[in-house]
């Protein structure tokens, strides 16, 4: 096994390695493409959540055998790297190894509780990120009906300028969007402990909104507010119409 690959398709705009660490996501989002790329059942890749045999290993085998240094590499996309309600130990000690190889990390996550354990790992040169699609107001304490497993918007943000804080580069990915109107008023706020965000569109499900509408208007925004920020290819196309 080598757990260590380069990504392709949509994912490559994240990054140009990445690790899936866990066999599935107990996060349960509806919009989670996961199970059907792994040509999985979504009620077993929901509840069966473990980390791949023998990960760790393959992976401290992989970064000496292939002298993998020097790079930038996601945690991840079939999974979270922070599984909510289960041992995550694996992503520390893997975080550990891509450190202790040269490398940096790229985290993004929807259960910022769990992950500030591993903030001490972090330095300026890695990157903690967190998801959000958007989400009516009374929702943003909880988890919301979207992602029912998922760690809640608060959490996930007060991990995210925890982060920011110790010095560690922070993201949001806005991908997919549901609420296009929260998302929209979340970068209007210019909240200065988030260095950049990827700002994308729901695939694979039917929607009402106007993706070229949206796309323009959080352009506009984040050129306004001289912020950071990349519109992924799939809305880009949709921008350009």
């Amino acid at each position: 096994m080598k757990p260590i690959y380069v990504p392709a398709g949509r994912a490559k705009e994240y990054g140009d390695y990445a690790i899936n660490i866990y066999t599935g996501c107990p996060h349960r989002c509806y919009y989670c493409f996961a199970p059907s790329v792994l040509h999985k059942d979504r009620q077993q890749f929901h509840s069966v959540v473990e980390p791949r045999k023998g990960i760790v290993e393959a992976v401290r085998r992989q970064l000496e055998t292939e002298q993998i240094t020097g790079k930038l590499i996601h945690l991840c996309f079939t999974c979270d790297p922070y599984p909510k309600g289960y041992d995550d130990t694996p992503t520390r000690e893997i975080i550990k190894a891509l450190k202790d190889a040269g490398n940096h990390v790229q985290i993004l996550t929807k259960n910022g509780v769990d992950a500030e354990r591993d903030f001490d790992l972090l330095d300026g040169a890695d990157r903690f990120g967190i998801s959000y699609a958007g989400y009516p107001k009374e929702k943003r304490l909880e988890s919301p009906d979207s992602e029912p497993g998922a760690g809640s918007w608060g959490h996930r943000l007060a991990a995210l300028k925890r982060a920011h804080d110790l010095g560690i580069k922070t993201w949001i990915s806005f991908e997919p969007v549901l609420d296009a109107v929260d998302v929209l008023n979340f970068l209007e706020l210019n909240v200065r402990y988030v260095d950049k965000y990827k700002i994308g569109k729901l695939n694979y499900h039917p929607s009402d909104i106007n993706w070229k509408d949206f796309g323009i208007r959080a352009e506009r925004i984040c050129i306004s507010n001289n912020v950071d920020y990349y519109i992924k290819d799939s809305l880009r196309t949709e921008m350009e119409k």
